[in-house]
């Protein structure tokens, strides 16, 4: 007989917090968010000095609930920054660690959330996993040229959200996800916009630290030759540049926030600058949209608009009166990534899916466990 009820263990870093989650089956038993001070991250060397940190904050929730860790069918962790994989359910590894902790592919905090939950895992004698980690990559291969052949277009993207609301979606359109051909926008602290083709996302903008519209924090595609020239300026540092990109880029470099309802009421009040820099970032992103329905070859069931940013009613319809045209927008606002999550693992607990194998996997015992 098949097991009907499945308690599972959710846990997210982000860079000043912890969120920590139990589930059984598709029903929170209770979720809390860890908010770390800023001098105690601070303090901190590295993303990987705060393991033992982090790990206790986790431990401190699990135990004040009343559980044990070998009372949980599943450890399942946000994913951290690894190599190119296709989108899916994984069992965490050795392998997957081993290029989570070599920086090659960057470094978060997420990554380090991955090590605890496989070391609780391993531990507890139950598989750590993660769903649709950032770097998921099923990009045709049209889609990873860029011009010169010391560089190629990446996907880093907002993969387990995004993915997560194409499913909604396909269930709202009474379809499968396989079936489904539509454009999702994730409106965040960075815009990713993807064109979801029959279950894989075959092109999509780098959105962590590339291409794209800009964002509320992120300067997203600029003209090459200009940066060039700023890169070589003098007035900043390879890190400089870097943080300009990602963090100090966007509405934060325009207008010096990042809140929507601030910017709102700035705009309301007749503050010009505001709206124009509101109404540029909306111009980018429906440039994006009209790419990737042309990815799609303007066969597009549905534009799904998600993420913080699609709570704001202004962006969102200077998003839509552009592109309603193209198909019928459904809006998903905010997001979900701990339930999102939970209910990758269940997919594959209850078969209904079948677990990923990270590249390079040998002689995985933690596999087994889970098929």
């Amino acid at each position: 007989m098949k097991k009907e009820t499945f308690r599972l263990l959710i846990i997210n870093q982000g860079s000043t917090s912890t969120k920590v989650a139990v589930y059984e089956n598709e029903a929170v038993v209770f979720s809390t968010t860890i908010k770390h001070l800023p001098d105690e991250i601070k303090s901190f060397h590295d993303i990987w000095d705060q393991y033992e940190y982090r790990k206790k904050a986790i431990l401190g929730e699990v135990y004040s609930h009343g559980y044990e860790i070998s009372e949980f069918d599943a450890i399942v962790s946000r994913g951290g920054l690894f190599k190119p994989i296709v989108g899916g359910t994984y069992v965490i590894n050795e392998a997957m660690l081993a290029d989570a902790r070599s920086g090659v592919y960057g470094n978060h905090v997420c990554s380090v959330g991955c090590q605890i939950a496989y070391d609780l895992g391993k531990e507890a004698g139950i598989p750590a996993l993660t769903v649709d980690p950032p770097t998921c990559d099923e990009m045709i291969d049209e889609a990873k040229y860029s011009g010169i052949p010391q560089i190629t277009r990446q996907s880093s993207y907002h993969a387990l959200n995004q993915k997560a609301i194409a499913r909604k979606l396909a269930k709202d359109l009474q379809k499968t996800y396989s079936e489904l051909k539509v454009i999702v926008v994730h409106l965040g602290g960075g815009i990713s916009v993807g064109a979801h083709y029959l279950g894989k996302v075959i092109d999509v903008n780098n959105a962590l630290e590339g291409d794209g519209p800009f964002s509320p924090e992120r300067a997203g595609s600029l003209p090459v030759t200009d940066l060039i020239k700023l890169c070589f300026s003098g007035q900043y540092s390879p890190k400089e540049m870097l943080r300009l990109m990602n963090g100090r880029g966007g509405l934060v470099a325009y207008l010096g926030t990042t809140d929507g309802l601030e910017l709102d009421r700035r705009i309301t009040q007749g503050d010009r600058k505001a709206q124009q820099v509101i109404n540029a970032m909306a111009f980018q992103v429906v440039k994006e949209i009209g790419a990737a329905a042309t990815v799609l070859k303007g066969e597009v069931e549905a534009i799904a608009l998600t993420g913080g940013l699609a709570n704001w009613k202004r962006l969102v319809e200077l998003i839509s009166e552009r592109v309603r045209y193209i198909a019928p927008i459904m809006i998903y606002p905010g997001e979900d990534e701990m339930g999102s999550l939970a209910m990758g693992a269940l997919r594959v607990l209850r078969e209904e899916e079948v677990v990923q194998a990270y590249p390079d996997s040998k002689n995985d015992t933690q596999l087994e466990e889970c098929k």
